[in-house]
């Protein structure tokens, strides 16, 4: 056997010997022009990066971005070693430090460690798995779900695996970046529809649907920069009518609609099995990190086969899986954390509008925007408030279209009244003094700022 392996061994480095001459002696004889390739500091996404940081230096505004926290944030945190009221947690029922969540992630931890090592198809499945998935389906009171590493990866994978060139997307034009993603991946056609109007998306169904094999529409329950809820029940009306697939990503609406926090059907009192795809997020009210897809029994079978996020994916983590599973036990048992959510929402929504804060269409639930306008008097609203106690982070160009720049304040079920109210107090007065100052970009600020990045 020695003797035969040496042998194998032998002539394939011969044939990587030759081919490599061979593949010398082509490029000695064959003539072709040099090519010069960019550098990536010559992207032109890059440069548009630079224009944001050079713009930041020149007003002497400090970068908000990647602050890093010393504790575990919540409706509190430390940050450099200075406590701060904090509003950028998605942690929306108070759930991040919960002794039971805690205990279920050490306990998985101790019998499965950190990882599951491979993709759940060859070697990564647990136990903590197919339990967190009966428990989502059971939520959604479908027959499956599945989980997935990451909720921007579920998306791409989802949708790459069930639409390719062939089938048509039609989404709404706040649509996350993920489901953009995930549309771009599988080559099938894209329409989006303004923000919310049903008129508009059936007006899309009506001059499209004859064209193409498979449509599928996508809305999020809750949407993440403005803080509105879909329509659901007039988006199943059109289902009904036209016949297409529907998806729902409630990242933002699990633990926060509804009375007891299942979501966007449950906030609309409509069957869950009227939406044919619900997807979700780990991260967020369950405290954890991945994100799932729940339906029918095929869909969950096509995903578990096809979907390259899952097979070709590490499976989730059993600590991650064991922190979902007692986040939703917990939400199940205490509806009262639902409520209390949903009376800070309000709260801050009144109190902003009431000191002339523009909150733009959020319905005062876990999300609450303050529409600043210019993305310099954004980041730096930002930096003035974190100097007086509160954390709240920026959305700017171009997440957000420029002159559509805004605080963004997650709101959670621990925050208290006194929270809400300084806070409330405090922005107006920054932001009001930022506009008394006109503080934003000036033309010959803009020019010299462009004449800078010339020189890149």
């Amino acid at each position: 056997m020695t003797g035969a392996r040496e042998a194998l061994l032998a002539r394939m480095r011969t044939i990587n010997r030759d081919a490599r001459t061979n593949d010398m002696e082509r490029v000695q004889t064959t003539t072709r022009p040099v090519r010069t390739q960019m550098g990536f500091a010559d992207l032109p996404d890059y440069k548009k990066v630079m224009v944001q940081q050079l713009a930041g230096e020149h007003f002497g505004i400090e970068n908000p971005f990647y602050r890093a926290h010393d504790v575990g944030a919540g409706a509190t945190t430390v940050i450099n070693g200075q406590p701060l009221i904090n509003f950028s947690s998605y942690d929306y029922l108070d759930l991040n430090h919960h002794g039971e969540v805690l205990a279920a992630a050490s306990d998985a931890m101790a019998r499965y460690g950190m990882s599951a090592s491979a993709s759940r198809l060859v070697a990564g499945e647990r136990p903590l798995h197919a339990e967190l998935e009966r428990a989502l389906a059971g939520l959604y009171g479908v027959d499956e779900a599945v989980c997935f590493v990451s909720g921007y990866l579920t998306n791409v994978a989802a949708i790459s695996c069930l639409v390719a060139a062939p089938d048509l997307v039609i989404h709404d034009e706040f649509i996350h970046n993920s489901a953009l993603a995930g549309i771009g991946l599988s080559g099938a056609a894209r329409r989006s529809f303004r923000h919310n109007d049903v008129a508009d998306l059936e007006h899309i169904l009506n001059t499209q649907s004859g064209q193409f094999r498979n449509i599928l529409v996508i809305v999020e329950g809750v949407y993440s920069m403005d803080g509105d809820v879909t329509p659901l029940p007039d988006i199943i009306a059109l289902k009904k009518s036209y016949g297409f697939w529907l998806m729902v990503d409630e990242a933002h609406a699990l633990g926060v609609l509804g009375e007891t926090g299942r979501g966007t059907f449950e906030h609309f009192g409509v069957d869950a099995t009227d939406v044919d795809i619900w997807m979700g997020t780990l991260s967020k009210t369950t405290s954890s990190c991945g994100g799932y897809i729940a339906g029918s029994e095929a869909l969950v079978t096509l995903m578990k086969a096809r979907a390259g996020g899952f097979v070709y994916s590490v499976g989730l983590a059993p600590v991650l899986a064991g922190a979902a599973i007692a986040s939703l036990a917990v939400l199940k048992r205490e509806p009262e954390r639902v409520a209390a959510l949903k009376a800070n929402g309000r709260l801050f929504k009144q109190t902003a509008e009431a000191a002339g804060l523009d909150t733009g269409l959020s319905e005062g639930l876990s999300v609450v925007p303050v529409l600043v306008g210019d993305s310099m008097r954004a980041v730096q609203l930002s930096n003035e408030l974190l100097a007086q106690g509160v954390n709240a982070m920026p959305i700017i160009y171009p997440a957000v279209p420029e002159g559509m720049a805004r605080l963004r304040f997650f709101i959670t079920s621990a925050h208290t009244q006194d929270q809400i109210h300084e806070t409330v107090r405090l922005t107006a007065a920054a932001l009001a003094r930022l506009r008394e100052q006109n503080f934003g970009p000036k033309a010959q600020d803009l020019i010299e700022i462009a004449a800078s990045l010339q020189q890149l």
